[in-house]
């Protein structure tokens, strides 16, 4: 019995302490193992590590992009982060350096971005596409000896724009005016044949439009029974005036008085002396009668036709003198004040290319057109070789002076209008320009008239002047920028 009891008393020991072992051993399970404690070679480096604060965090690549808190770019690296101690630590961003000496002696004031933004930098960089960002030297930003308003620029730059300068000189300015027009005959030159009785045409000499005639041609052979009844009435008073040679003064005066009114009636029908000396010669009177020509010219119009009848004032003949025409041109209303009478023109034709017509200026007509706002100006032009014909189409240069006398002017090249300010480019010995203020006046001819700011025989650019105005621009531009930085860099 006693054995048994032992061997049960030991089986309960036994089970309760593996029961003990399990609990105690799932517990220990459940708890997180204690950390291991640090060697002695890093315990120094952790105690640094928690002295260290990190004040924020910058961008890998260096772009001015910083974060309070940690995170990523755009390609997914990490911002680093920047500590108490390297800001502390760290020297204060000092200003601009000094500019740097090269081996040539010149020096560099700073660096400007190479695509020609306002940015600049103190030392050598790169840009945002790995360009170098272009030296800037001393002899470049615009300090000269002329004065702080000169701009200077190194010979190698000045080659490489192209500048070109000119001196502003005294010149007679004119200002070419031009129109257009076309030839007419001049109407002081027109005439008209138009008998002053009824007649037929018994023969025609001149029967055809553009025939040139002369003063005294005969034109038509024409039978009219009025003529030959003033014919017989010349020849029957005339020969009563013979017969009355002996008759007392009275008489002989009555006679004279018939046969003078006989013959007015004639020269009043436009017949000629010459067919009025053959009447009294021959003493007959003739069946037809002569019309000749009363001008030189070019007959214009012809009516007249071979046995035809015409009555009292019918026009037959419109014959034109051409050996001077006119040129009406149509001017612009703005350029009338610069047109006068007698000023010399010069006109050209297509038909004659690279050939021009002298002539002067007849008549302003006092209407201007409406519609197209233009004034007609008679142009009057010899023209003995009858090259200029009629309705040719003309094109008008009127050469008119500006001033009586001689001006100051340079050229239009040179002048750099913004609307409100004009500026020329002065040249202030090798490499030195100077922005200067003028007042312009007229402008002709290339050439602009200066009324103050440039003195006579002083050179001014005339070509790259707008690239010089630019680069001083961008320098000035870029000089403000600088001292901008600078004076935030010394602001404590």
């Amino acid at each position: 019995m006693k054995a048994g009891a032992v061997i049960a008393v030991v089986a309960v020991v036994a089970v309760a302490a593996a029961s003990g072992g399990w609990w105690a051993g799932r517990k220990e399970a459940s708890a997180p193992p204690p950390p291991p404690p640090p060697p002695q070679a890093e315990a120094g480096h952790g105690a640094e590590e928690t002295a260290r604060r990190i004040v924020y965090y910058r961008n890998p690549m260096g772009l001015p992009d910083t974060s309070p808190v940690p995170k990523k770019d755009s390609m997914g690296m990490d911002y680093v982060p920047v500590y108490a101690d390297e800001v502390v630590q760290s020297p204060p961003r000092p200003a601009p350096p000094q500019p740097a000496a090269r081996d040539d002696g010149r020096r560099i004031l700073y660096y400007r971005n190479p695509m020609g933004l306002p940015d600049t930098s103190p030392v050598p960089k790169k840009d945002s596409m790995g360009m170098d960002y272009v030296p800037v030297y001393e002899d470049e930003a615009g300090v000269s000896a002329a004065g702080p308003a000169t701009l200077k620029i190194a010979p190698d730059r000045v080659q490489m724009l192209g500048v070109k300068t000119e001196a502003a000189a005294l010149r007679s300015l004119n200002r070419v005016v031009r129109a257009v027009g076309s030839v007419q005959a001049d109407e002081r030159r027109l005439a008209v044949v138009a008998p002053k009785f009824e007649a037929w045409i018994e023969t025609l000499n001149v029967d055809t439009t553009g025939a040139t005639v002369r003063r005294g041609q005969p034109l038509m052979q024409v039978y009219s029974p009025e003529l030959v009844l003033a014919q017989q009435e010349y020849l029957v008073t005339w020969t009563s005036q013979q017969s009355l040679k002996d008759a007392d003064p009275r008489a002989r005066q009555a006679s004279t008085a018939l046969a003078e009114g006989a013959l007015q009636r004639l020269r009043n029908f436009d017949i000629d002396g010459a067919q009025l000396d053959r009447l009294r010669r021959e003493g007959k009177a003739a069946r037809t009668l002569t019309l000749t020509s009363p001008a030189d010219g070019v007959v214009l119009e012809k009516t007249a036709v071979r046995g035809m009848r015409f009555m009292p004032g019918e026009t037959l003949y419109r014959i034109a003198d051409l050996s001077s025409v006119w040129v009406i041109a149509d001017v612009f209303e703005q350029d009338l004040g610069l047109i006068q009478p007698g000023q010399e023109v010069h006109v050209a034709v297509n038909a004659y290319p690279g050939r021009s017509f002298a002539g002067k200026v007849g008549f302003i007509y006092p209407a201007l057109n409406a519609e197209t706002r233009t004034a007609k100006v008679r142009i009057e032009i010899p023209n003995p070789e009858g090259l200029l014909r009629l309705a040719l189409y003309a094109t008008v240069e009127f050469t008119a002076p500006m001033a009586a006398e001689q001006v100051l002017t340079v050229p239009e090249s040179a002048v750099i209008d913004s609307g409100k300010r004009q500026v020329v480019l002065v040249e202030r010995g090798e490499g030195g320009y100077e922005p200067r203020p003028v007042k312009i006046g007229a402008r002709a001819e290339g050439y602009a008239h200066v009324l103050e700011g440039v003195a006579d025989g002083e050179r001014v650019v005339v070509r790259a002047n707008f690239l010089i105005d630019a680069e001083s621009n961008l320098r000035a531009a870029l000089g403000a920028f600088t001292q901008g930085q600078s004076g935030e860099t010394r602001r404590p």
